[in-house]
């Protein structure tokens, strides 16, 4: 079942790809260990070795892994989050993404406002959740999305072709990467109350006319995951398999600051938390328009 030049292929390759970056990030494959064998992951995922093959050759462009002949891959970059939360001091692991996300959907009622370029890494963590409703391992009665992208119009100045004639096809992949996480965040929401085991779920996807310059996560209203776009220089494979240099961004790849809202509202977790909602919802209410996209609302 190896990468196919039609959107199956695709799907098969985004799957691959993103589990392997959640791992990375939520310390399964820590900083300097090995990855399993390709054979290992062609087996577990079900996939060709020819996709195992292209998703470390993306992986390794993005930074994530170095690669040496006879000695497979190993981890030489995670997801960073800065946190004074107690919590996340005592964890010897640091705290990660997965973890957080994992404790906002123990609640009752979970509610998400992402502010993000494309909706990747969410979709990976969301459907870890999923998994985990339809385990019986949690039961949330509530699931409110909401997320906000960047207009498909807008003239973005990344990603960007370092040979000019590249970017038209860079900004096709861009909004096709969106494209699908976002229709398939949709779809594993839906298909959770479609199956009865989440009572009411919400999912609002709309965009703003802004370039994101960073990545914001406002979990519950009470925490909040907030850190910069880091523009980089790097190799890009297309849906084609052919390889062009880029500017690009690296939303995983960037460190995240933890903020939480404590009992005192004039500590500065809270005030960080609660103007970060405030700004989310200006813009919600003032600059956003409805998804136009195919696959979205």
């Amino acid at each position: 079942m190896g990468v196919k030049r039609g959107d199956g292929g695709r799907r098969t390759f985004d799957r691959l790809s993103g589990e392997l970056r959640a791992r990375m990030t939520d310390g399964t494959y820590a900083l300097g260990s090995s990855l399993p064998s390709q054979r290992d992951i062609a087996e577990e995922f079900g996939v060709s070795r020819d996709t195992v093959q292209r998703v470390l050759r993306e992986l390794r462009n993005e930074g994530w892994i170095e690669s040496r002949q006879g000695s497979g891959s190993r981890v030489v970059k995670t997801q960073r989050i800065h946190s004074s939360a107690a919590k996340a001091t005592r964890s010897r692991r640091g705290v990660t993404l997965g973890p957080l996300i994992s404790e906002a959907f123990e609640q009752s009622e979970v509610t998400l406002d992402v502010y993000t370029l494309t909706s990747e890494s969410l979709d990976a963590h969301i459907r870890l959740q999923a998994e985990r409703i339809r385990g019986g391992f949690i039961h949330p009665r509530r699931i409110a999305l909401r997320i906000l992208l960047p207009s498909p119009t807008l003239e973005l100045p990344y990603p960007r072709g370092l040979d000019e004639a590249d970017t038209p096809r860079l900004r096709g992949r861009l909004h096709a990467v969106t494209a699908r996480h976002t229709e398939s965040l949709r779809g594993v929401l839906r298909d959770l109350l479609a199956e009865d085991l989440v009572p009411e779920v919400d999912v609002q996807i709309r965009h703003v006319p802004l370039a994101p310059a960073c990545k914001l996560y406002v979990i519950n209203g009470a925490e909040v995951l907030f850190g910069p776009y880091e523009v980089i220089e790097r190799p890009v494979v297309l849906d084609t398999g052919e390889e062009v240099r880029a500017l690009d961004v690296l939303g995983l790849g960037a460190t995240l600051i933890h903020h939480v809202r404590e009992a005192n509202p004039d500590a500065p977790g809270s005030v960080f938390v609660t103007s970060m909602q405030a700004w989310y919802e200006s813009l919600w209410a003032k600059l956003s328009t409805p998804s136009t996209v195919v696959g979205h609302e």
